[in-house]
């Protein structure tokens, strides 16, 4: 599988590997950007930080998560990703589900003007 790389308004991401039941995704997030308090009906995520420091909403709980930490969001558990940092902010997501397509996403807030 060769990656596929998708530029957003807050970074981008590149498709690493799929296949039936997952997708791996490298997720690139500039300084002081934020991904959309978001949900998904027929996915859960795993994401590890591997560079720089995220800070993630899983529910109703904030936290910072710094190199080689990782937080799972479960299935229609409203999320959101942050870099609040000074330097670029790189995860290793995992979505695990019978549906992986970017039209899962339900967008409850967006800076960007999605939602």
């Amino acid at each position: 599988m060769q990656p596929i790389t998708e530029n957003r308004p807050w970074g981008s991401y590149t498709i690493i590997d799929e296949g039936v039941g997952y997708k791996v995704k490298r997720i690139l997030v500039n300084s002081g950007h934020k991904l959309s308090l978001q949900y998904h009906h027929r996915r859960s995520e795993h994401w590890t930080v591997v560079q720089g420091e995220a800070t993630v909403t899983v529910g109703e709980v904030i936290k910072k998560l710094k190199i080689d930490e990782s937080v799972y969001i479960p299935l229609e558990e409203k999320h959101a990703l942050a870099n609040e940092g000074e330097e670029l902010m790189q995860l290793i997501e995992v979505q695990v589900g019978d549906y992986l397509e970017e039209d899962d996403i339900v967008r409850l807030e967006d800076r960007y003007g999605r939602a």
